[in-house]
């Protein structure tokens, strides 16, 4: 397993799909899938190098999706769910009763999850951990022992309306487990590119989240900016960014044809109860 040091994103039904995740601390794509959905032209199949929660994938309508993301735990789910999804729902349904809803159980799945290496075991308690752990977040130490504290939440919603949803969008993917390089790779010119990659940090005082060991720092931002621009000019293939609206964003983003500003509410504080507006950035290649 990838070693991780950091907090990792994972992305809600009106009238859009929501993700099977409590979203995490700084939120997934649910909110700006509409303006994500109307800047990506049709294609054939949509590309997701960084899918995370899967908000775009769910409420974009396109006829394939190749979906990826380097948290094997996540692809392993995602996988279950295409392939066995009655029994899986049933089974992680168990873990949601009073239970498992305290700490000593959660704490004990946890260790048991660290030390197994049953897929099926792992997934239902990745699952069972999102909706118990601490405000939505998936989190790695260096050992790669996964290490969000326990949430206290009186009654954790079970996403079994969200879970089957996804289970039969997903017949429509392939999901693979990868750096992001090789996913861009798989791109023809009939297809479509987004990336959610994790995002530059506000501030220089602010930490530059670590992404499952491998680190997605500064190189990497300006190296995904440049293979959006290489796939763009070799195959036409379009592809869509989007980050924090910074300086240092839209100067790597300057080969982009087009870019987009907007205002988003955003979680600035750990009790989660204050937001303001921070600016994100779209930039479109094409």
């Amino acid at each position: 397993m990838v070693a991780y040091s950091g907090e990792y994103e994972l992305g809600k039904h009106a009238q859009k799909t929501s993700s099977i995740f409590k979203v995490g601390e700084f939120g997934g794509k649910y909110g700006l899938s509409d303006v994500i959905a109307k800047m990506l032209p049709k294609g054939e199949c949509l590309i997701e190098p960084f899918v995370g929660a899967g908000s775009v994938f769910l409420n974009t309508d396109y006829s394939k999706y190749i979906l990826n993301d380097i948290n094997q735990d996540l692809i392993n789910l995602y996988r279950i769910l295409q392939t066995k999804p009655d029994s899986f729902i049933v089974d992680a349904q168990t873990f949601f009763t009073e239970k498992f809803n305290q700490s000593e159980k959660y704490y004990q799945l946890r260790k048991e999850f660290n030390e197994s290496n049953d897929t099926y075991f792992r997934s239902l308690v990745f699952l069972y951990m999102n909706r118990h752990g601490y405000n939505g977040l998936c989190r790695y130490n260096k050992s790669g022992g996964y290490n969000v504290p326990f949430g206290k939440y009186k009654r954790p919603y079970f996403p079994e309306a969200e879970l089957n949803i996804f289970a039969d969008k997903a017949q429509q993917a392939t999901f693979v487990c990868e750096g992001y390089r090789k996913t861009f790779t798989r791109a023809s010119a009939d297809d479509v590119i987004y990336c959610d990659p994790p995002y530059v940090p506000l501030s220089k005082s602010a930490n530059f989240t670590s992404y499952l060991g491998n680190g997605f720092g500064l190189d990497e931002q300006a190296d995904l900016a440049n293979a959006a621009e290489e796939v763009s000019k070799e195959k036409s293939t379009v592809v869509l960014i989007s980050n924090h609206d910074t300086i240092w964003t839209r100067k790597i983003y300057e080969h982009a044809n087009k870019i987009k500003s907007i205002e988003v509410a955003r979680t600035i504080s750990a009790k989660g109860d204050k937001r303001k507006k921070v600016a994100e950035l779209m930039a479109l290649y094409r």
